[in-house]
């Protein structure tokens, strides 16, 4: 007879009557938890407090590691081995105050059967607000129920109301109505933009639109990895690739091309703060490692036949090389150093390659389709994805800080290339170094986007935006809540408050292209038709609804 040997159960974990239990997720990287240790310590007794305003107390589901120096959640191993233990039926509060891998936990989650909320302080500094979007989209995508929450103090009105909500009913709803639905029979498909939006959709359905990523796990994203067959429902099949093809690619690019490209941007220019100390500071070797990783991408979008290319950033590479960012903001510039192929002949000469930011297939789906919209148009193509990273008031409007971690196309920057700035990535997040391209993103019109996955449909939501250049002073201030090493857009998006995108919002990210304000009607129509086209269940959020 056979005996089974399971490893012993785990003492169990559970929440006494009026306890909660509260976990706290963050980075895999031990430099950055150690960095946001002190504001997570600050919020959770902050949260303490306001249970306790309440009537009830919280319970620290997992001891602070004091040989580690923090208290978070820093592998999917570790994330694990504690649900194992909590009770499948506590109410639990899921406390982020910083940049989190949500597949740390989320598995897990997807099993818990008690309430879940997911908490957020709004802070640009260490920005919890983008780990909880992230978190957010990829539970929404796994199909799991959940709530959300976030507060600048966990003391405002809102927060107070919206806590005692979860806390007696097990869950708490915002107000979506900023979203609304467009059928795919929508008067939109009659109209003269609409018919020409079906026609680039057809296109890209009968053509193919192939997204070649460099692997395709970034930075915990569940929401960012999307169902093949979801995918191939639109139109956009994924191409993968493998990151050490591409820095054997980039070991072929001679040392005279990558000089040339380098010395291309200065002279029109780009101001890179170039030191000594590599460690620390921000060299010429690093940059001319970008410039080697440029030119090898655009090779291997004219080898595989690409519509986009994106790299998975960070994790992948930053042992490896200098990070990807000057070579992602450049490659998706129309204004380009002329990247030859292997018989010298140029590649995609003054047109923005699509560059699939953290290899994010939900800014991957929006990003081609406006970049093939806009070409077909004759309009600048130039997209790229931003974090939803902060905002505030100015002057009694509340203004988004947008914000990229490492770089935009600089047709995206106040003063293009000449408006850039290099800055050395800092050390804690990318030991080999390399360049921002940093700035202030320019006024104008923008539209919108953000695709997520439901089961294999594909769902986006579509608006329009205004970025405004906010006076010095206060753009600086916004830079120096944020990481100052990265480029900076602070806009408004049309009649779409700060709460409501922080209760609709499924992704920390969204795609952004800039628009002539002569065309908004056209362009915003054809792309809601476009996206009908290729099968995407569309929600256009605020008052984008106007324009159809």
């Amino acid at each position: 007879m056979l005996t089974l040997n399971l490893p012993a159960a785990p003492t169990p974990i559970q929440a006494q009557d009026r306890e909660i239990l509260m976990i706290t997720n963050a980075d895999l990287r031990e430099s950055a938890n150690l960095a946001c240790w002190p504001v997570q310590q600050k919020f959770e007794q902050k949260l303490q407090a306001a249970l306790e305003r309440h009537g009830y107390r919280m319970r620290r589901a997992h001891p602070v590691n004091t040989e580690r120096g923090h208290g978070f959640i820093s592998s999917q191993r570790e994330g694990s081995d504690l649900f194992a233990a909590i009770d499948p039926d506590a109410p639990l509060i899921v406390l982020l105050t910083a940049w989190q891998y949500s597949h740390h936990i989320a598995p897990s989650l997807v099993h818990h059967r008690g309430p879940v909320l997911l908490l957020a302080n709004f802070d640009g500094t260490w920005p919890g607000l983008v780990g909880m979007l992230c978190m957010a989209g990829s539970l929404t995508s796994l199909g799991k129920n959940y709530s959300r929450l976030w507060s600048e103090n966990f003391d405002d009105s809102m927060f107070e109301q919206k806590l005692a909500t979860w806390l007696r009913d097990g869950a708490v709803s915002h107000a979506l109505n900023y979203l609304h639905p467009v059928a795919a029979t929508h008067a939109v498909m009659s109209t003269e933009a609409g018919q020409q939006g079906r026609q680039v959709g057809e296109y890209i359905l009968q053509h193919k639109a192939i997204v070649g990523l460099f692997d395709t796990f970034c930075m915990g994203m569940i929401n960012g990895v999307f169902p093949q067959q979801a995918m191939v429902k639109v139109g956009m099949p994924v191409e993968s690739l493998s990151q050490s093809a591409l820095l054997v690619e980039m070991q072929k690019v001679p040392p005279a091309l990558r000089e040339a490209c380098l010395c291309w941007y200065e002279e029109r220019g780009m101001q890179f703060q170039f030191g000594r100390d590599g460690a620390s500071e921000l060299t010429r070797e690093q940059v001319l490692e970008q410039c080697a990783m440029m030119i090898a991408m655009a090779r291997f979008v004219k080898r595989f036949g690409l519509s986009a290319v994106g790299v998975q950033y960070q994790q992948g590479l930053k042992d490896s090389c200098a990070a990807s960012d000057f070579a992602e903001g450049a490659i998706g510039n129309a204004e380009r150093f002329p990247v030859p192929d292997e018989q010298g002949e140029i590649i995609w000469p003054d047109k923005a390659i699509p560059c699939i930011n953290e290899v994010d297939m939900g800014t991957a789906i929006p990003q081609t389709m406006l970049w093939r919209l806009l070409e077909a148009f004759g309009q600048p193509a130039e997209t790229t994805l931003h974090d939803i990273r902060w905002g505030s008031d100015y002057q009694g409007t509340f203004y988004w800080d947008l914000e990229i971690s490492g770089a935009v196309p600089f047709a995206h920057l106040k003063g293009g290339i000449a408006g850039a700035t290099g800055y050395r990535q800092p050390a804690m997040f990318f030991p080999a170094g390399g360049s921002t391209i940093a700035g202030q993103g320019k006024a104008g019109r923008f539209i919108w986007a953000r695709a997520h996955y439901e089961g294999t449909d594909v769902v986006m939501h579509i608006g329009t935006g205004h970025a405004v250049e906010l006076p010095s002073a206060e753009f600086e201030r916004r830079r120096r809540a944020t990481n100052a090493e990265w480029p900076l857009l602070n806009a408004v998006l049309d009649g779409v408050s700060r709460d409501a995108l922080m209760a609709g919002h499924q992704s920390n990210h969204l795609t952004v292209a800039y628009i002539d304000e002569a065309h908004v009607e056209t362009l915003f129509r054809a792309f809601v038709a476009q996206s009908l086209t290729q099968g995407i269940r569309v929600w256009v959020a605020g008052d984008a609804i106007k324009l159809l």
